[in-house]
């Protein structure tokens, strides 16, 4: 039986339901990934900026929203969470930086710039947080030993 509110598939190790933090984290990567792509395909000319903007800021509330559901976890591998979250972090904080430095390259300049900035801190952020979620939530939980 899950609590009121999780859905989601259970975790083979746990059988229990989780939020849907796996979910979330997919729609919060396509708005980016969306928005990424259209602010890339104006380079290096200015691109508009409503519907980025939009984007971003949606994105933004569906990982806020994903932080709070998975904060709310009780039972959690919270080791597993963090110990591949912060090598999973590095990883995509090298790679943002990377792709930042492509767009000041093509000569990305002003609220474009801070808009692509947005974006992918935001992308930074929540595919560690998918990778670490996935990790630990097939891992057993100590209190579930007998």
């Amino acid at each position: 039986m899950s609590a009121p509110g999780l859905t989601g598939a259970p975790g083979p190790a746990t059988g229990r339901r989780f939020a849907p933090v796996g979910e979330l984290a997919g729609a919060s990567l396509a708005l980016v990934v969306i928005g990424g792509i259209y602010m890339a395909a104006y380079a290096p000319r200015r691109a508009p900026l409503g519907l980025p903007v939009a984007l971003a800021c949606a994105s933004g509330a569906l990982l806020l929203a994903n932080i709070v559901l998975l904060a709310r976890t009780k039972r959690f591998a919270w080791d597993k969470f963090f110990l591949v979250g912060k090598w999973a972090l590095l990883s995509y904080l090298i790679a943002a930086g990377l792709i930042e430095f492509a767009f000041v390259k093509d000569r990305i300049r002003g609220g474009a710039l801070v808009v692509v900035t947005a974006m992918l801190v935001l992308f930074a952020l929540t595919v560690p947080l998918l990778i670490s979620f996935t990790v630990a939530r097939y891992q057993s939980d100590p209190t579930d030993i007998v």
